[in-house]
This record gives C-alpha cells, sequence and structure tokens, in this order.
C-alpha cells in the first residue's frame, strides 16, 4: 500500500488524466494487462504537474530507444529493478521481458547469472553492469567497462548506462513512497529481488 494518495482520476488536472490514458495503452499494449494499480507511480507525480509531464517527456523518448535489443534492453532493466528491489519495476519488467522473449528460466536465474547456462557471455556482461551501476556506491571496474566496449559502440553504451540509470531511478521513486506489485505478473513466473546487500 502506497504511503502517500496518488492524484485520483476525479482530482486529475487534464494534463494528468491524458498522462493517464496513454499510459493504460501503452502498458496494454506491452504486457496484454491492465491492473488496478498500474498507474501508482502516476498518480504520485500527479501532485507536481511540471514533473509527471517531464517524466513522461522522458519515458516516451526512452521508450523509443532501438539502439539495444529488446533482449539486452529487458535484462539491463530487470537487473537494475532487482539488485534496488523495486516490487512495481520486478513485476512490470517481467510481464514486459517475457513479451520480449526473455523465458522463466531466465527470469528465475537472474540472482545467479553469473553461474547460469541460460545466458550468454554478453548477456553476463549487461546484468554484471546493471548490478554494478544499482549498487550504492557505484563501483564499475575499468575490467567490467573495458570488456563491455568490446561488444558495444559508444552509443550503445550511453544508452546501456541510460537504461539502467532510468531504472534506478524509477525504483528510487517506487519503493520509499511504498508502491509496490500490481499484479502484471500474478500466476506467472517473476524475477525475484536479489538478497544481497
Amino acid at each position: 500500500m502506497p504511503r502517500l494518495a496518488g492524484v485520483s482520476d476525479r482530482d486529475a488536472p487534464l494534463g494528468a488524466r491524458i498522462a493517464f490514458f496513454f499510459t493504460k495503452r501503452r502498458f496494454k499494449q506491452m504486457t496484454g494487462l491492465q491492473t488496478a494499480t498500474m498507474l501508482e507511480p502516476l498518480r504520485m507525480y500527479a501532485h507536481i504537474p511540471p514533473l509527471l509531464n517531464a517524466i513522461g517527456r522522458l519515458e516516451m523518448t526512452e521508450s523509443k530507444l532501438d539502439i539495444l535489443s529488446a533482449r539486452h534492453r529487458a535484462l539491463a532493466e530487470l537487473k537494475a529493478a532487482t539488485t534496488v528491489r523495486c516490487e512495481f519495476c520486478i513485476d512490470l519488467g517481467s510481464q514486459i521481458a517475457r513479451g520480449w522473449g526473455i523465458t522463466d528460466e531466465e527470469l528465475l536465474a537472474l540472482p545467479d547469472y553469473r553461474n547460469a547456462p541460460c545466458f550468454s557471455d554478453v548477456d553476463k556482461l549487461i546484468l554484471e553492469y546493471a548490478t554494478a551501476v544499482s549498487r550504492t556506491p557505484v563501483e564499475v571496474s575499468d575490467e567490467l567497462f573495458d570488456a563491455l566496449r568490446a561488444h558495444f559502440d559508444t552509443a550503445q553504451l550511453v544508452a546501456l548506462t541510460h537504461i539502467i540509470g532510468l531504472g534506478n531511478l524509477r525504483a528510487r521513486f517506487n519503493v520509499p513512497l511504498g508502491i509496490g506489485s500490481s499484479g502484471f505478473s500474478e500466476g506467472r513466473v517473476c524475477a525475484l529481488p536479489d538478497t544481497a546487500p
């Protein structure tokens, strides 16, 4: 249960209602589902309309990036979410990742990705990078970055870092406000939060 009440449909200004409408539609396209609490993060942002507008534009721009494969995006976003332990992000991200070709076996293997044969060496580099970027303090070794550089060009590395950073922004907004899972993965396999500190 969120720690604060979000802005309801009835109390939302026109801009927020438009954002709610298009976000519901986008989530339905990406997940095939609509849930009762799927808009909780937006309902919080709606308390500050300029911030809602800004985060909406950022999310829209990010969703159109095609510099990385859907698989690499899904792995980066989900690993950031599981590292920071954002229930909303893990729940939604698991459902989106399934649509992008991530298997149930891979979802369940995320906590022990280093030893999981279902991940390629490049997958493991992405997962390692997402973990390193999502920990506090951030500690990305030169060796890890150089290994990534062998597989990705500059624009791809910037996109990968941005996607992980945006995942952290989402998580670090949702977790303290008590925004939990929304039921996107209910009855399905879902990635698990990392247990390591």
